[in-house]
């Protein structure tokens, strides 16, 4: 299994995994030139991709989406309401639209999509499951219970850390803005992804903390975060790894 986070924040958001043979991109929010190049340094063929899977509609995970479909045909997944509520909807090929509400099988593994709390649609996590287990789950605004089991006995967890919530509390956005940010439907800060790992009976190998606020976080604040909430509670051996926005970050199992 490889996992790379080709970009994650509020500037875009692409993350590739390979398991059993089967090669799918969650979400598609940067452009096609660049996937292509990142896909490139981690070994990986953009035309060898088996589809694309998005969270939500958000322009951060689809703004390269059209034209990836487009110049290589690959397929696209997500929630009905999602599809709808795209801003890029009329521009994907009518083939390429696949519609899911659970799971589908997809060569040797299977993608399965579970609700998330956040200001979309439909916005959803995914879990792939074959030989291993990897999710993602990003914007959102609090860990519910099916959440939390969605995410039980992942070898990988691609999982939010977008903010500080001083620094929210603290910083320039208007109340509004803030108030969206750390509500039920907004994103996840430091401390409540360091509280949510602890919470797992069978906990990740591997997390990258992903969707880092460029106003309201730093990369080492979110990691100082999470693994002191880890240490304290005797999960120190949780392998943290840092997302970024301008390059890819993989891991292979």
């Amino acid at each position: 299994m490889q996992v790379s986070v080709l970009a994650s924040g509020s500037k875009g958001n692409s993350i590739f995994i390979e398991m059993d043979g089967t090669r799918i991109l969650i979400d598609a929010g940067i452009s096609v030139r660049r996937i292509k190049q990142e896909l490139a340094a981690c070994g990986q063929d953009i035309a060898e991709l088996d589809g694309i899977f998005i969270t939500h509609e958000h322009s951060d995970h689809i703004s390269g989406l059209a034209n990836l479909s487009k110049r290589y045909k690959i397929p696209v997944f997500s929630r009905p309401d999602t599809f709808r509520m795209m801003s890029c909807y009329r521009e994907l090929p009518f083939e390429a639209i696949h519609a899911i509400s659970d799971s589908i099988r997809l060569g040797k593994v299977s993608v399965k999509a579970f609700s998330i709390p956040h200001d979309a649609a439909d916005p959803v996590g995914y879990s792939v499951c074959g030989s291993r287990k990897c999710t993602v789950a990003t914007d959102l605004g609090f860990v519910t219970e099916s959440v939390g089991q969605a995410i039980e006995g992942s070898h990988v967890l691609v999982l939010e850390a977008n903010h500080d919530v001083g620094m929210v509390r603290n910083g320039p956005y208007p109340w509004p803005l803030k108030q969206r940010i750390l509500g039920n439907r907004g994103h996840l800060a430091n401390d409540t992804a360091g509280w949510a790992l602890t919470r797992m009976k069978q906990r990740p190998e591997y997390v990258f903390l992903a969707h880092l606020s460029d106003t309201n976080n730093r990369p080492e604040l979110a990691m100082e975060a999470v693994r002191n909430i880890l240490e304290q509670q005797g999960s120190g051996n949780i392998r943290l790894v840092m997302t970024a926005p301008k390059e890819a970050v993989s891991i292979e199992l």
